[in-house]
């Protein structure tokens, strides 16, 4: 068996608008596909400003996006070989 690497290239962004903090990501697949998410965070107005917390909770937001995309590409990969519906669970 040879063990092969492989790399995914993930683009991410963030842009942070008064008390709003926007994540976009864009993931390039070796198969060509390209998948886009988003996430957000709110600050509270009585919050501190804290920009590294937006980030993270944007990001996360973002990631679990991401995670629902790949799941229901490889779904879709699964099912096209075993005619069947196929249920991939985290």
């Amino acid at each position: 068996m040879m063990n092969a690497v492989v790399g995914w290239h993930i683009e991410l962004e963030f842009n942070e608008i008064g008390s709003e903090t926007r994540a976009a990501a864009l993931l390039r697949l070796p198969d060509g596909r390209e998948l886009r998410a988003h996430g957000h965070a709110d600050r509270h107005p009585d919050d501190p400003d804290q920009p590294r917390v937006g980030e993270e909770i944007a990001a996360a937001r973002l990631l679990n996006d991401l995670a629902h995309q790949l799941l229901h590409k490889a779904e879709g990969e699964i099912e096209e070989v075993t005619h069947t519906p196929a249920h991939v669970r985290v």
